[in-house]
């Protein structure tokens, strides 16, 4: 799939947070796929001083310390924001006798192996790098029971479950399930009556790339210990190469290269060429997004280093992120006690549909059932026509709908033309909303602390302030704010009473009756509105139109249902009838409606004719389809041309979407440089059906 998104030109912020999921995923938000993607530089323009406190959380392998048996600890120092920190510290008792001295080993983490001691308590006693002292404590929770200890090579996991003498018989056979992507690998059965201690070694070197869990039970089947480790076989890609055609790095210069993917299965890859000198170290890579960062709870700072090599170092690091992001997806005691999940949200089992309500109709019981008639016509005059029964309490749904942008919907009582007059009809296209809701907390990475580049800093800044001068240029006035009054009874009153309803009628504000404007002459209504609502400032630079109203943002509603900018440009003015302007506060809208509103009405009834002579005396609106996938904008300077604005892109090449498959395994990619880039670099990411991966890095030099 492909998509796009718009950001206002307007907006200041160093970042913005990328949330993406279905509806069934909405029931664990903890596995939801969330990514900070800079822009701005990623500074702020005014940052906020936050309270970095600091935070240190220790976690001993499997889950719990029992005393008389050594276990592995690991510990984690962060901030607020889960960026590392770093720490010097000591473990001690509390008798503050030290026992060992913390030694971080790569991003805040660290580990250290010990016995606890029956009676004594324990706790890690630290500071931090700006001097900040604290404690945490090291829970030893048994006196008595097992412990579970795991190392891993390339070819094998040592597994080693000790126990104390003083354990029921319960712990005297042992399960240990290992299990991968919902899979069972190996069941071993481990008897503990004579043994304190049993080793067994199980191979690895065949299984897929991804985590490994082990569960301990006892004899009744009750978890004991958990411990999760990262298998890396490298099966999980395939093979990509990029074969330079053309490369020209002069100004506005042309370059190609092609792709070939010797593999014969279906391939969906993207590629994106950019300025090498202001790309800084990627944080975030197709592997660490699929592997690691999505199948475990907790944030973990920069993943894709762990993917970068095999070493035994990077390998011994990654084992500390499975230590301190500890793996409870399965709740085995609710499973054991055959406890079902709550599910709040059900899987999609549909695309859109015609979803709403008819208004202000009185049904007797003994009434004949009603249907709505529907004619929903694309902007390629494509027409298809739907039958649709209302139930009793005036809702209706006809599943199954699919369409891209906006579509024209005209609609009509089958039987019963006079019910348009006495009711009215909510319509909607049955997808999730948008969620207001001001409690959502963005989790992921300091903002401030992903640009550290300084060279980079210094590039990214020539190009902000070069398109800066370029967005000025085309910055659109304001016109003093001025009061206007309506007469009596006046044209405008007539046409509102026709259409507006509930918090939308009267009201303090601009309207404006389209259906008498002969001479509209605008593209869209926003142009239409430009300079005719003093205060309302509306800028088109960069594609998409931002509003703006005493600091905030206008609300948009289409027939008083909440819309947007990007729906709303896609109209043809001439398909409406009326619109009004809400001075701020708006008290219809979420929130307050701190930047007003705007209220857009379609035609209805005959004044649908003139838009659609098929569609006579049927009342119409407008609904939001899928999302309109918006084309990379890349110049071609092989054509004579002689009006060319400065060209300082600092991205040259994006396209989302290259298919190969066994037929087309070659893909060709054509692009001109800007006017002043000198070190480019190719990243390229995808997927096969057989679901391996691939990601490749080249620079063009």
């Amino acid at each position: 799939a492909k998509g796009s998104f718009d950001i206002p030109s307007n907006y200041k912020g160093s970042f913005i947070h990328l949330k993406a999921f279905t509806r069934w995923m909405l029931n664990d938000s903890l596995f939801l796929f969330e990514k900070d993607i800079v822009i701005n530089n990623g500074k702020a323009t005014t940052p906020k001083m936050v309270n970095n406190q600091t935070f240190v959380n220790v976690f001993p392998e499997g889950g719990n310390l029992v005393y008389g048996l050594t276990s592995r600890v690991a510990f984690k120092a962060n901030n607020k924001n889960g960026t590392p920190v770093l720490i010097k510290g000591i473990l001690q008792n509390d008798k503050k006798e030290t026992i060992d001295t913390l030694k971080l080993k790569h991003d805040g983490m660290g580990s250290f192996s010990f016995l606890p001691i029956e009676g004594a308590k324990y706790s890690l006693n630290w500071i931090d790098e700006k001097g900040v002292r604290g404690i945490s404590d090291v829970p030893v929770t048994k006196n008595a029971g097992a412990v579970l200890n795991i190392k891993t090579n390339n070819e094998k996991a040592i597994v080693v479950v000790s126990r104390t003498s003083n354990v029921g018989e319960e712990l005297h056979n042992l399960q240990l399930i290992v299990h991968m992507n919902q899979e069972l690998i190996y069941k071993v059965a481990i008897k503990m009556k004579e043994r304190l201690a049993q080793r067994i070694e199980l191979p690895i070197d065949e299984l897929s790339t991804g985590i490994l869990q082990f569960s301990l039970f006892d004899n009744n089947l009750i978890p004991i210990a958990e411990r999760i480790v990262f298998v890396n076989n490298h099966f999980h890609e395939f093979n990509v190469k990029m074969n330079p055609i053309t490369v020209g790095l002069d100004k506005r210069a042309k370059n190609s290269f092609e792709i070939v993917v010797n593999d014969t299965a279906y391939t969906n890859m993207s590629v994106a060429v950019t300025d090498a000198s202001v790309m800084s170290t990627d944080q975030q890579t197709i592997f660490s997004d699929f592997l690691l960062s999505s199948e475990i709870k907790g944030y973990v700072h920069n993943p894709a280093y762990y993917f970068k090599s095999d070493t035994d170092t990077i390998s011994s690091h990654l084992d500390l992120v499975m230590l301190t992001n500890g793996w409870r997806r399965y709740d085995w005691d609710k499973i054991k006690a055959a406890i079902p999940p709550k599910l709040q949200y059900l899987p999609e089992t549909s695309f859109m549909s015609f979803k709403g309500k008819v208004f202000g109709n009185k049904v007797s019981p003994s009434a004949a059932p009603m249907q709505l008639n529907f004619i929903a016509v694309g902007k390629d005059s494509s027409k298809n026509f739907f039958f649709t029964p209302v139930e009793k309490d005036g809702s209706f749904e006809e599943k199954g709908v699919f369409f891209y942008d906006t579509v024209k919907v005209y609609y009509s009582f089958n039987g019963k033309s006079k019910l348009a007059e006495s009711t009215q009809v909510q319509l909607d296209n049955g997808l999730m909303r948008k969620s207001n809701d001001a409690s959502i907390q963005l989790k992921g990475n300091d903002p401030m602390a992903i640009f550290s580049d300084s060279l980079a800093n210094l590039r990214m800044n020539y190009f902000l302030s070069e398109q800066e001068k370029l967005r000025r240029a085309m910055a659109s006035a304001t016109l003093a704010e001025v009061t206007v009054k309506a007469r009596t009874k006046s044209p405008l009153q007539i046409i509102d009473e026709r259409y507006a309803s509930g918090l939308f009628s009267g009201g303090d504000g601009y309207s404006f009756d389209l259906t008498d404007d002969k001479l509209i002459g605008a593209l869209d209504i926003f142009t239409y509105l430009q300079g005719r609502v003093p205060g309302l400032q509306i800028s088109t630079a960069g594609g998409q139109p931002t509003l703006s109203w005493r600091g905030a943002t206008p609300d948009l509603f289409l027939n008083e249902m909440r819309s947007d900018v990007s729906m709303v440009q896609t109209m043809s003015v001439f398909d409406i009838a009326y619109i009004k302007v809400f001075r701020p506060p708006f008290f219809g809208a979420a929130g307050g409606g701190a930047g007003g509103a705007i209220a857009i009405y379609t035609k209805k009834g005959n004044d649908s004719r003139r838009s659609d002579p098929n569609s006579k005396g049927m009342d119409m609106t407008i609904l939001a389809g899928y999302s309109k996938f918006k084309e990379f904008y890349s110049p071609a300077y092989d054509r004579p041309q002689t009006n060319f604005d400065p060209d300082i892109r600092s991205t040259l090449y994006w396209n989302p979407y290259i298919i190969t498959n066994k037929r087309t395994p070659r893909f060709k990619v054509e692009f001109y440089n800007n006017d002043i880039s000198k070190k480019l670099q190719v990243v390229l990411e995808g997927v096969n059906g057989e679901g391996k991966m691939v990601r490749v890095v080249k620079l063009i030099e």
